[in-house]
């Protein structure tokens, strides 16, 4: 089944990486194999809401096709993941694609263990089936830690050996991603902890309301930095956040990260546990989009959740993050333009728009009688504002205006990807902006600009093969 199906549901995505049906939250293991990538998801095969997790699986040999598979990871009764296989990545071990993943018991109390499953058949480029050790790999945290949370293996290589990180929080309230030398895929090592809350430029970058680390990802950068993501965990999601520093062995062969500078992830309010493919010349991610309607009207639509379009992650000179949609993306732009300049144009559902603002300029995408979904571009005082105020929100953090700063400059770029409910908003290759919004059946999807601005607009339509 193809990603690109009508689907009946307009807030459902047609574009981005969702299950046919019910639930869909973290993305789990990017990974590419015999030409295809593959990506993996957690998901409830029976009901949008999050409970019985398993692992979706996709493929695509672009990022803009997407083939459905089987489920990849099922919880086995009476076993290490019976009540869910969690989070996690995969890896080429020696040949064989291997799934790192938790798995939670029936007694979970927030420490997980870690499970490994491996294609049965390698040969296979679309890995439809998967095989679980029977036993754990680690069982839990390591003992003297006080380790409250534990979960999320992510594997990397560094200094000709393979390494772990595993999400944690503390008994005392300090988050950190522990550090375990896997180099030996069933024999794993604890190696101490790579970076803790209590870091001065974590501290300064994330605050003190999270009380664990999950989804511990990290890539290198194209100046041989390193770039930790984790997201931030207070008792729910709270976002997301990056570090970005030099990695440096440390006693006894250990190694730490050496932080430089850090900040939020993504500047909205429905963006978390992004995962990362490091892949030769770049890096990709791709983040979970929670639904931010009632749970009435999600039990109504039958699916929830979604992951986002695949973005292309690197830092600035000034240590700072770069991110752009991958330029796979434009796969999906159809072959002439809705928009090509300031005006009106009416919106499809699905649409890629380019704006760039030369003076201040107000683009204008959904309005009703008392309210408009609106982006202010000021290249003067290097702002862009996301007003979505008076749109309904069900989730606790609110609908207020959110404003990403830039550098002042002559002028100022943004670029919106809008799939169905799910908004992207990316401000120059600094910054972005993940939200969910809702068409209610009297609002007006009308593209309005009023400014001095170049502007580009393409529908998002099926990609024509070959």
């Amino acid at each position: 089944m193809s990603l690109a199906a009508p689907a009946p549901d307009p807030h459902a995505p047609r574009f981005r990486v969702r299950p046919p049906a019910n639930w869909i939250n973290d993305p789990n293991g990017p990974f590419r194999w015999r030409g295809r990538h593959h990506l993996f998801y957690q998901h409830n095969p029976a009901a949008p809401v999050h409970t019985n997790v398993h692992w979706g699986h996709v493929s695509s040999a672009d990022l803009v096709h997407w083939e459905h598979h089987p489920v990849a990871l099922t919880p086995a009764p009476g076993g290490s993941d019976e009540a869910g296989c969690w989070s996690g990545c995969v890896v080429d071990d020696a040949g064989t694609p291997t799934a790192v993943y938790t798995g939670v018991d029936r007694t979970h109390t927030g420490l997980g263990t870690i499970c490994l499953a491996r294609a049965a058949d390698p040969d296979d480029d679309r890995l439809l089936r998967w095989r679980p050790l029977p036993t754990p790999v680690v069982t839990g945290p390591p003992a003297g830690l006080d380790v409250v949370m534990f979960r999320d293996p992510f594997l990397f290589r560094h200094a000709g050996r393979r390494w772990a990180l595993v999400g944690a929080g503390h008994a005392d309230g300090t988050p950190s991603v522990l550090l375990y030398d896997c180099d030996e895929l069933t024999e794993w090592r604890f190696a101490g902890v790579l970076l803790a809350g209590d870091d001065p430029v974590a501290a300064d970058a994330f605050g003190g309301k999270a009380v664990g680390w999950e989804c511990p990802q990290l890539y290198e950068t194209h100046g041989g930095d390193h770039v930790l993501v984790v997201s931030l965990w207070d008792g729910t999601p709270c976002g997301t956040g990056y570090l970005t520093g030099r990695l440096e062995a440390s006693e006894g062969s250990r190694l730490r990260l050496v932080t430089r500078s850090g900040g939020r992830l993504d500047q909205g309010r429905d963006f978390y546990a992004p995962a990362v493919l490091q892949e030769p010349g770049r890096a990709l991610m791709w983040g979970w989009s929670w639904e931010a309607r009632d749970d009435s009207a999600v039990l109504a639509a039958g699916w929830a959740g979604v992951l986002t379009a695949p973005r292309v992650v690197d830092v600035h000179q000034d240590g700072s993050l770069r991110v752009t949609p991958a330029p796979e993306l434009e796969l999906l732009r159809a072959q002439r333009p809705f928009a090509s300049g300031p005006g009106r144009a009416p919106l499809p559902v699905s649409y890629d728009l380019v704006v760039t603002a030369r003076d201040r300029t107000m683009v204008t995408l959904l309005r009703a009688a008392d309210r408009a979904l609106t982006i202010l571009l000021d290249p003067a005082a290097g702002t862009v504002v996301l007003d979505r105020s008076g749109w309904p929100r069900e989730r606790a953090e609110g609908s207020a205006p959110i404003t990403v700063d830039v550098r002042p400059g002559p002028d100022l770029a943004v670029r919106v990807l809008v799939d169905g409910s799910l908004l992207e908003l990316f401000v120059e290759d600094r910054a972005t902006v993940t939200e969910r919004v809702y068409r209610g059946p009297g609002d007006v999807a009308e593209l309005v600009v009023d400014g001095d601005a170049e502007v580009s607009g393409w529908e998002q339509v099926p990609p024509r093969h070959g």
